[in-house]
């Protein structure tokens, strides 16, 4: 089995080796494609990656967003199952070899593991809302995930197949593609959830979720709307009343620096 991860980059060269290095401490019963796509830094990022010439490979060069990046670099890989890793995120040591494991003893489509979130000096915080999405996470339903986004993206494996047939990502979302792509996964079939920490999300105020929490959330309130059918309504109107509780909390939590 072969697993393909990519990861987007742009300006986070004081992340980024933390990234790569997580990635590339995997081992296990798999073979690993390890590719980053920089959309053109200028903070040193570069430099970096040529340090690990021979070991990852990468491209330089302007692209369309986040989204647009991602596309393109899942075409170009050849795995069998795959994953995105953000470029201030990192795996937990052996998560690809647990992934690898369930793909090949069960017949799931895409899978989806527990998520610390961590600060920019990799500390665990927030944990009464990893807690919350881990309990989410145990009680999955497509209709659940309608009332709110709880899968962690750094946590989520899937086949190429699923992806051909669900994919690409929506490109003109520049938050919540991952919750359209999971969204429209969830349509075709159900998910296997890995009950062990398998990433490390991180909260900064550089990071699109940390600085525009307020627009990300609101966005995925759009995404779930646009989802859901008409039996799913109700989902839709509590992930509303979710959204407002959540922008709430969080604008505590960061004016108390927590």
């Amino acid at each position: 089995m072969k697993i393909s991860v990519v990861t987007p980059s742009l300006n986070q060269a004081a992340f980024i080796e933390r990234t790569i290095e997580s990635v590339l401490a995997q081992t296990g019963d798999f073979d690993l494609e390890y590719l980053v796509v920089d959309g053109g830094s200028t903070d040193g990022t570069r430099e970096i990656l040529e340090r690990y010439r021979g070991r990852i490979t990468f491209t330089v060069g302007e692209d369309g967003g986040q989204s647009d990046a991602l596309n393109r670099a899942f075409a170009l890989t050849t795995g069998d199952v795959l994953g995105w890793l953000n470029s201030d995120d990192t795996y937990r040591p052996g998560a690809l070899a647990r992934v690898a494991q369930a793909f090949r003893s069960t017949n799931c489509r895409w899978c989806f593991g527990q998520c610390r979130i961590v600060d920019e000096v990799d500390r665990e915080v927030r944990r009464f809302v990893t807690a919350h999405k881990n309990r989410a996470c145990r009680k999955y339903s497509l209709v659940r995930l309608l009332e709110e986004n709880f899968v962690s993206q750094p946590a989520v494996f899937f086949t190429r197949e699923l992806w051909s047939e669900a994919g690409p990502l929506d490109r003109t979302l520049w938050y919540s593609m991952d919750y359209d792509l999971w969204l429209r996964f969830g349509r075709i079939v159900e998910p296997l959830f890995l009950p062990a920490d398998l990433a490390d999300f991180r909260w900064h105020g550089g990071s699109k979720s940390g600085a525009r929490f307020r627009e990300g959330s609101w966005e995925a309130f759009r995404t779930a709307r646009r989802h859901a059918r008409r039996p799913e309504r109700g989902a839709v109107a509590r992930h509303f009343l979710r959204t407002l509780g959540r922008v709430a909390v969080y604008g505590v939590l960061d004016r108390t620096g927590r």
